[in-house]
């Protein structure tokens, strides 16, 4: 193959070379599904659309796992702070994750695991590492990971021990041996609600954190599998913890392939509730569409951060509707297959080959709507709805893209006919100024109107 990954493991681009010829196997952590996703999360999930899309394209098949955390000390919060159970709490915010999602275009996984149904392979995991001396239990009831005795930590992280753990201390009454040590079952406190709390042989409690991604990346894809990915944030000490797991319970190399997508700013600054710059996709939808977002998002390299501004989004607006107003004067697109010998299509795929560099494949795009303008040629409008759609872009009928919105602003397709009838009739009428006037009054209402040899169109501004 030609495609080549950044490794966060290795700190470099390999070439990309599946463990089974033509099959991938892939992980990406998911949500902790105790609110409403923000555009943090929106920028993860859309990094991994475009990975295994890419992959798909290339001819791969795949076999995509991306999680959900369903129990969790914020989950059980929250749950009791509203009085309903943890079960009601995860359903409603996954239904709601599910419906944001969608509208960014982000396709479902191969698999959706949700880590309350994977308790008894966690506990077969831990029951593993225990045997192998890698897990012990404290007094207070918890099961920690003793990370001393695994050779290797901080691989992925590219510190050693002694890095990790400056400033840290053993607290009191914690029961760990060492302070970089991570539980891996959680005793349950009587306060707790009883549907926050599992049986085991180490007494009731709940798993970590860690311990679910080892136990459901294994489940699905086996003990050793192509690709893991995640935000820059899960690196340490979440992926660090899994592949101390994995790797100490099974004695294999858990991943061969690490990758890990940007940060997310605000007007360039680090995203935060603290700091009252905290968005949710919910709140983005109603200004602006899900294509929309897709696309603003896709002009940012995975790997780097991505700054995100009301700016931002308006330009890429602005950019997006270019490539569908140069696919609408085209007429009827018939949908074909990539010739990926095209000169303008091998560009594109060398960037995507190249760690799936998007804001490259863009630029093809924008290339192509500039040829299609010139010359109107089927087969340029054609190449570019196809590989606008390898990136989940361009799929829209051009019309009903450029005018939606319209209705926004008080305004519905039948309305805006109707005035278009009216200024046809005043033109007729040589009531020039009264026509000028209709067409300003719904440019003032965000109406474009276009004059052709075939009549009068119009567009959202």
């Amino acid at each position: 193959m030609s495609l080549r990954l950044f490794n966060s493991l290795s700190r470099q681009v390999e070439p990309f070379v599946p463990m089974t010829p033509g099959q991938v196997r892939m992980y990406v952590c998911g949500m902790t599904i105790y609110d409403l996703c923000h555009v943090g999360h929106a920028r993860m999930m859309m990094a991994f659309d475009v990975v295994q899309r890419w992959l798909r394209a290339s001819g791969l098949q795949v076999t995509y796992v991306r999680n959900i955390t369903d129990i969790d000390d914020k989950i059980i919060r929250r749950a009791v702070e509203r009085g309903i159970t943890i079960r009601q709490l995860t359903e409603e915010m996954a239904a709601a994750m599910h419906e944001d999602i969608a509208a960014l275009g982000i396709e479902p996984p191969t698999h959706e695991p949700r880590a309350t149904e994977y308790v008894p392979q966690m506990l077969s995991l831990i029951s593993r590492l225990e045997a192998r001396g890698l897990a012990y239990r404290a007094p207070s009831g918890d099961v920690n990971y003793a990370v001393r005795k695994f050779e290797g930590y901080g691989k992925l992280s590219g510190k050693s021990l002694d890095q990790l753990r400056a400033g840290e201390r053993v607290a009191v009454d914690d029961g760990k041996q060492d302070p970089m040590d991570f539980v891996l079952w959680k005793a349950a406190k009587p306060e707790e609600p009883a549907d926050a709390k599992y049986d085991s042989e180490y007494g009731a409690g709940r798993p970590g954190w860690h311990i679910e991604c080892s136990a459901m990346s294994c489940s699905l894809l086996g003990e050793q599998f192509d690709i893991h990915g995640g935000g820059l944030d899960l690196q340490f000490p979440h992926h660090e913890n899994e592949i101390a797991q994995s790797e100490g319970a099974t004695g294999k190399r858990f991943v061969n392939y690490w990758l890990h997508n940007g940060f997310v700013n605000v007007d360039n600054e680090k995203m935060s509730k603290s700091l009252g710059n905290f968005f949710t996709i919910r709140e983005v939808l109603k200004q602006y569409d899900g294509e929309t977002i897709r696309f603003f998002m896709l002009r940012t390299h995975y790997r780097s951060p991505f700054n995100y501004s009301d700016a931002g989004l308006d330009d890429a607006r602005s950019g997006l509707r270019r490539l569908y107003t140069a696919l609408d004067a085209a007429g009827e697109v018939a949908a074909v297959e990539v010739d990926w010998n095209e000169p303008q299509a091998a560009r594109f795929k060398a960037a995507m080959d190249e760690d799936f560099n998007t804001p490259i494949a863009l630029s093809v795009l924008f290339d192509l709507a500039a040829e299609l303008n010139r010359s109107s040629s089927p087969a340029v409008a054609q190449q570019l709805k196809a590989l606008g759609g390898v990136l989940g872009l361009l799929q829209q009928q051009p019309k009903a893209y450029l005018q939606g919105g319209a209705m926004a602003a008080g305004l519905d397709a039948a309305t805006i006919e109707g005035l278009i009838a009216r200024r046809a009739e005043a033109k007729k009428a040589r009531d020039f100024a009264g026509a000028d006037r209709i067409r300003d009054e719904l440019a003032a209402q965000g109406v474009v109107l276009k004059d052709g040899p075939q009549g009068t169109t119009w567009v959202k501004a």
